[in-house]
């Protein structure tokens, strides 16, 4: 399989990962707000259930939205795009794993083989970014070498 190839595979199964969160999420939510429903009114002002329930619905649609914005990231990824330097967007193959600079989802096996999709943001990210294939960097103690970029 050619570098495209799977970086697209890479790609699909990230979008795949995300997109059952999105549903599980949209699910919890819509669980939260029935149960606070068939519950019915407060009972008094110190109805501390029904809050509840409608906390958790509340922090299942924070949530619900920040994994759309992060589908969103994964949609703006160029499959087109060559990369020769460590940015957003390239899968990156060290000495020790393979990354998938995107967003963070962890691990993802694709073909056999384990990918980290990790974000910007991250501090692995930090030590390799702006660097070639052939060149080191350290991180945890761990020097690390750049094997390919696609």
């Amino acid at each position: 399989m050619n570098k495209p190839e799977l970086k697209a595979k890479i790609l699909d199964v990230c979008k795949n990962v995300q997109s059952k969160n999105i549903d599980t999420l949209k699910y919890e939510m819509e669980d939260a707000q029935k149960m606070a429903n068939d519950y019915g009114c407060p009972r008094d002002r110190y109805d501390a259930y029904r809050a509840q329930l409608l906390s958790k619905r509340d922090l299942f649609a924070s949530q619900l939205q920040k994994s759309r914005e992060l589908l969103d990231v994964l949609n703006i990824i160029p499959l087109d795009k060559q990369f020769d330097k460590v940015d957003f967007g390239a899968a990156v193959v060290t000495s020790n794993q393979k990354m998938f600079i995107s967003v963070s989802i962890g691990k993802i096996e694709v073909d056999g083989e384990s990918y980290y999709a990790i974000s910007p943001m991250v501090p692995v990210y930090k030590a390799m970014q702006g660097k070639r294939v052939g060149e080191t960097f350290v991180f945890n103690g761990n020097k690390l070498e750049i094997v390919d970029i696609f």
